[in-house]
């Protein structure tokens, strides 16, 4: 019988948006296996009772500043050893287009992208100095297609899965393994607040949060690039690149549609 000291320890991991929906739930999965795990997010209270559920240390705070993830990552290391797995899960959707001022959309950047970045900058050195690491980006299917009505969080989440396909390719034969998690509607606060948009692109093929964690868990060791829960999202990523024009109309068709159901009116398709 092996004893306690001779037991492997799970993976040190440390999740950024823990205090609830898809954070949360990749926490709930992920310590049921073992995992030593470190949570972070915005919200304090949120954070700690999913810690406490999870046997889990919280370090609240803002992962997108430079301090913040100093502190997150001084934190984890300090608890957990090293840190074998970050998830940069934290995110917020912005609405709207170019009208959005630019407080909107510079805090989109600095959550949706500079988090990654500014993560990856300080994770980076030691895992290649080791030979091994895994990031794992948060990114959304909006970052593979778009998403009709949210400039600010489409823009920013294709930036966040080409930092993550750089990061692939310039690190993936040293060591470092990086996917991007990118499903359509989650049942999250964040699609609660998606209006007319997500009632009509995410929320009739949504999941639950534990279902995405699930497929996320079983995908972390083949280390496939894309994680997609919602499987019909390859096919339409290679709609999109094989007939861009084709693809475009069908998603104009979609946004008269959005128009409707935001005005009332029936609007004629766009045409070309």
């Amino acid at each position: 019988m092996t004893s306690g000291q001779d037991a492997t320890p799970g993976r040190g991991v440390v999740i950024t948006g823990a205090g609830s929906g898809i954070g949360a739930a990749l926490a709930r999965k992920l310590a049921a296996g073992g995992d030593r795990l470190v949570l972070n997010d915005l919200n304090p209270a949120a954070v700690t009772a999913v810690a406490a559920q999870v046997g889990a240390l919280a370090v609240p705070g803002d992962a997108a500043s430079p301090d913040g993830i100093q502190t997150l990552i001084e934190r984890a290391r300090a608890e957990l050893g090293a840190i074998d797995l970050f998830f940069a899960n934290a995110g917020i959707g912005t609405g709207g287009g170019p009208e959005v001022p630019d407080e909107g959309w510079l805090r989109s950047w600095d959550v949706n992208v500079m988090s990654h970045v500014r993560a990856a900058r300080l994770l980076v050195p030691g895992w290649l100095a080791a030979g091994r690491g895994h990031f794992v980006a948060t990114v959304s299917a909006a970052g593979l297609l778009t998403m009709p009505g949210s400039a600010p969080y489409s823009v920013s989440k294709h930036a966040a899965l080409a930092f993550a396909e750089w990061m692939s390719v310039s690190y993936g034969n040293r060591g470092i393994t990086v996917q991007a998690i990118c499903p359509q509607g989650v049942r999250t606060p964040m699609l609660e607040d998606s209006g007319p948009v997500g009632d009509l692109v995410l929320r009739p093929d949504a999941i639950d949060a534990d279902e995405l964690a699930e497929v996320v868990s079983a995908a972390l060791d083949g280390g496939p690039f894309l994680i997609l829960p919602h499987p019909e999202v390859a096919e339409y990523y290679a709609h999109r690149a094989g007939d861009p024009d084709r693809w475009l109309r069908g998603m104009r068709r979609a946004q008269v549609q959005i128009d409707a159901l935001s005005t009332g009116e029936l609007l004629e398709p766009e045409v070309g």
